[in-house]
């Protein structure tokens, strides 16, 4: 019996996770980890106001997560910036959100990420939060049988050689993954698909820090707060200018202040690595990809530096191919013992 295997990334913008596999295809969905509080389960909506959200117990309260819960009645968005994300309930209510959307009853593989910072720090405690029984709202739970969490970017250097063919020969190379997310910076050196620990860390400097710094820039342009942090998100993603006060609002005189998070992001990296010449393959993914390229090709003139499709979805997805290579060979190792026994 094939065993089902699926994979979460809870980031600190965005929760992205495995709907499904169909043969080579790894099909991911995502929504913003945002997880609006209340004591009791959410009402039932008019079919014509229902959002596409679930309500998840955890603890005394329920939290409402999912892709339309920015239209959920509080405004106020808090981002868990801190190291202890993983332990918190809104962290849990993500994760729970994202099972409830899978459509399984139960879970024999899962895989999760963690900043590389805190890998060493909280893999053990992960898993086993991750073990047993979730309820995930409307009645429903989800077994999970067993988890593994890796470092995140070691998610995209799996997604990489799988998606560039180099699976074979990957294992020979060193390689360096930039993972720009919304509050971490991470980077991740690997020999083949060992990581080097002592090059491998992560800062806290993420897209979070950029339109922090860019709000901060318009509100005394405009002479009054201003924390439409998505509509600024939006804006450096496709270059069209945000509305603010009905009109266009001209953001260009303020990149070179966004990209001198980068920069910096990028110069601390640039301290850890110790042989750059020997590096193979240089990586970048995650959320914040298009707003760092610049000064990673900057710290790296002599290196081609690769993208990957959907580079949200990168960490995510090697997570499953991870997974799957886990259960295949822990498959394969149990049928060789019953063949022994048996024989």
């Amino acid at each position: 019996m094939e065993l089902i295997v699926r994979a979460v990334d809870v980031g600190s913008g965005n929760t992205k996770f495995v709907t499904g596999v169909a043969g080579a295809e790894i099909r991911c969905a995502s929504f913003p980890s945002v997880a609006y509080p209340s004591s009791a389960d959410a009402p039932t909506w008019p079919a014509t106001e229902r959002r596409k959200t679930v309500c998840i117990p955890v603890g005394p309260l329920y939290y409402e997560v999912g892709p339309d819960v920015g239209l959920a009645a509080d405004t106020f968005r808090a981002k868990q910036l801190h190291d202890e994300y993983t332990e918190s309930p809104e962290y849990m209510a993500l994760l729970r959100g994202a099972l409830s959307m899978m459509k399984v009853s139960h879970i024999d593989l899962l895989v999760v990420g963690l900043p590389v910072a805190l890998l060493a720090l909280k893999k053990a405690s992960l898993e086993k939060a991750m073990v047993g029984s979730h309820q995930v709202g409307g009645g429903r739970a989800i077994t999970v049988h067993k988890a593994m969490a890796v470092a995140q970017p070691q998610g995209a250097l799996v997604h990489y050689a799988a998606e560039h063919g180099k699976m074979a020969t990957i294992g020979t190379e060193q390689s360096l993954v930039i993972d720009p997310g919304s509050r971490t910076f991470d980077w991740l050196v690997c020999r083949g698909m060992r990581l080097v620990q002592k090059q491998s860390h992560s800062i806290n400097r993420g897209i979070s820090d950029v339109l922090r710094l860019l709000a901060a820039e318009i509100s005394k342009d405009i002479g009054t707060p201003y924390r439409d942090y998505d509509a600024i998100d939006l804006a450096l993603r496709t270059g069209k200018a945000p509305i603010i006060f009905q009109k266009p609002y001209d953001m260009k005189r303020h990149l070179p202040l966004a990209e001198s998070v980068a920069q910096q992001a990028v110069s601390t990296m640039r301290q850890w690595i110790e042989t750059p010449e020997s590096l193979r393959n240089i990586i970048l993914v995650g959320g914040g990809a298009f707003l760092f390229k610049k000064a990673v090709k900057a710290a790296f003139p002599k290196h081609r530096i690769h993208e990957v499709k959907e580079p949200l979805f990168a960490n995510v997805r090697g997570f499953q191919l991870a997974g799957q290579n886990y259960a295949l060979t822990a498959m394969n190792s149990t049928r060789e013992r019953a063949s022994g026994e048996a024989s």
